[in-house]
C-alpha cells in the first residue's frame, strides 16, 4: 500500500451540530426539558475540505472557496495542483482512491487520471466507505470541537482546520491506513 493515495472531501461547520457531546443522564430521563438541547440541523455556515493521505505523507489541505465542487473544479483544484504532483513523487506504483461522487466521475476528471496514468482504485457503488481518511475527518472534527476557543467565524474556522490538519500526527493518519485491509476483510 506504500503508494496508494487516500482521498475525499468532507464539510465542517461552524454550528453545534458538528460537534460530539455524551450526555449522561438518569434513566427515563431522556425528554425531559433540562436534558434537550435546540439545534438548526441545517443551515449554518462551514468549510469544504480536500486532503489527500497515504503511508508516510499527506497533502495540503484545501479548503474550498464558497461554491459547489463539479468536474471542472475539481480537476482544477485537486487533480491537477495535488494528486498529479504527489503521484509524481511517489513514483510509478500509485493508486488512487476516492469515492464515487459525481464529481469525481466526470468524462474530465476521467480523462485527466488517463493523460497522467493514474490507476484509481475500483469502489463499487452503494458499497460501505472504507476510505481511512473518513477516520482522519472524524479525529479533525474531534480536535476542532476540544479547542477551547472554537471558531466562530469562516475565517478562523478555516485557519483552525488549517492547524488542526499540520498538527495530526502522520503516525495516526498512517494506523488508519494500515487498518484498511482489516476492515475491508470484515
Amino acid at each position: 500500500m506504500n503508494g496508494d493515495e487516500y482521498s475525499l472531501e468532507s464539510r465542517f461547520s461552524l454550528s453545534s451540530d458538528s460537534h460530539r457531546i455524551l450526555i449522561w443522564r438518569e434513566r427515563g430521563s431522556r425528554n425531559h426539558p433540562s436534558n434537550i438541547i435546540e439545534r438548526d440541523r441545517y443551515g449554518g455556515h462551514g468549510a469544504l475540505v480536500w486532503g489527500g493521505i497515504m503511508l508516510g505523507s499527506r497533502t495540503d489541505l484545501h479548503i474550498f472557496d464558497a461554491g459547489s465542487v463539479n468536474g471542472t473544479r475539481y480537476c482544477n483544484e485537486i487533480l491537477l495542483p495535488y494528486v498529479r504532483l504527489f503521484r509524481g513523487a511517489t513514483g510509478l506504483q500509485f493508486l488512487f482512491m476516492d469515492d464515487n461522487a459525481p464529481c469525481h466521475r466526470t468524462v474530465a476528471a476521467e480523462q485527466l487520471l488517463e493523460s497522467e496514468d493514474i490507476e484509481r482504485m475500483d469502489w463499487p457503488a452503494r458499497s460501505p466507505n472504507l476510505n481511512p481518511i473518513e477516520h482522519v475527518w472524524d479525529f479533525l472534527g474531534r480536535r476542532l470541537a476540544a479547542r477551547t476557543l472554537p471558531p466562530i467565524t469562516i475565517r478562523e474556522l478555516r485557519l483552525a482546520l488549517q492547524d488542526e490538519w499540520a498538527a495530526m500526527p502522520q503516525q495516526l493518519i498512517d494506523t488508519f491506513i494500515l487498518s484498511m485491509g482489516r476492515r475491508c476483510e470484515t
